[in-house]
């Protein structure tokens, strides 16, 4: 009879834990599916044998660089980037017990936006190019990501000062990240009204973000970081759920929940510098695909952290193709997709209760 029980609980078990892996491994093969897709859609369109031909070398050297040097390393940046953002938004939502913490919650990216804003108008980075459509361009991108990753950096080593003077709260953390993010608002601003026209439209470029920007050197540190970070949330995932929990319970099982949370907010912020750094600020996909997965398959971090990555993966791929597509040759700022597709369907999620939190 306790042997029966035995089995059928441990069937369910297979149940519920399937039915989480398979809803991940869908969301990765339909991001698949959209990045096969915008290999082949553009201002120039390919038909799949081309596409197909250019992956193998055999095509001629348009189709070479169109698929290798401008489309495969989009999409490579944009899934790469968008997982990094979202899992950085699912622990970061986790760890400061707050719904709607995400990267820019520890004013990471205004940093970053300081940080380019001192290339582009101090060190002028910026220039005018032509009287064209694409008139501004960043004539010194490396010395802009450079100094963004620097003010990213900087906001975040201030953050992690001051909430370890407070004692490590989440309280503490967001409260120094909204005050330096308004800070380094107020700094860029103040460097834009003594800035000329051509700076300020530079930073204002800038700061679109353009997933575009990206090298197959960049994807490849951007890769790097990510993946070091992904590897080390999921060697402490039931770290998380015992957070969840709240710090008495976690602390009870034995354990860090400071040490935790200093090592991953660091973590999460340097993901989301590098990131911000190469592309710009993206906005968004920090909150949507923490909160669209939590909904599907509750809070266990097990399944959430990888779902999380996925979820981001997609939706800032889907954001760049359509960028890329909806009023070809014209490419619309990614940025500016994903807050007009985020605001009302993050707006929508919030009316639905709590789902699995």
């Amino acid at each position: 009879m306790e042997q029966g029980i035995t089995e059928n609980i441990y069937q369910g078990y297979l149940k519920y834990t399937g039915r989480k892996v398979l809803i991940i491994f869908l969301i990765f093969l339909l991001s698949v599916v959209l990045g096969i897709y915008a290999l082949n859609a553009g201002s120039t369109d390919l038909s799949p044998a081309e596409v197909f031909s250019a992956l193998l070398g055999k095509g001629d050297r348009r189709l070479n660089v169109i698929v290798w040097n401008i489309r495969l390393p989009r999409i490579a940046a944009a899934f790469i980037a968008g997982i990094g953002l979202s899992v950085a938004g699912c622990v970061m939502q986790n760890l400061l017990q707050n719904p709607l913490a995400s990267p820019s919650t520890l004013g990471v990216s205004q940093g970053a936006a300081f940080g380019a804003a001192v290339a582009i108008i101090a060190l002028g980075a910026g220039s005018l190019h032509s009287t064209g459509a694409a008139a501004v361009i960043i004539n010194s991108p490396y010395i802009v990501s450079v100094t963004a990753f620097i003010g990213a950096i900087l906001t975040t080593v201030i953050v992690l000062m001051l909430a370890r003077i407070r004692g490590v709260t989440p309280q503490a953390m967001i409260l120094a990240g909204v005050a330096l993010g308004s800070l380094f608002s107020a700094a860029t601003v103040v460097l834009q009204y003594f800035a000329s026209d051509v700076q300020v439209a530079s930073l204002v470029f800038w700061t679109f973000g353009d997933i575009g920007r990206a090298s197959w050197g960049e994807i490849k540190i951007m890769t790097l970081v990510v993946g070091i970070f992904f590897l080390y949330l999921m060697a402490n995932r039931w770290n998380y759920n015992a957070i969840d929990g709240g710090e008495e319970t976690a602390k009870g099982l034995g354990v860090n929940v400071e040490r935790i949370r200093m090592l991953v907010m660091f973590g999460a912020s340097l993901i989301t510098a590098v990131i911000v750094s190469f592309l710009g600020i993206i906005s968004f996909i920090g909150l949507l695909g923490p909160h669209i997965m939590r909904r599907v398959l509750g809070g266990d971090h097990r399944f959430l952290i990888p779902a999380s990555a996925v979820m981001g993966g997609f939706l800032l791929l889907a954001s760049d193709t359509i960028a890329r597509t909806i009023i070809a040759p014209v490419v619309l700022p990614v940025g500016a997709v994903t807050s007009f597709m985020g605001a009302p369907l993050f707006i929508y999620l919030l009316t639905r209760g709590n789902g699995g939190r």
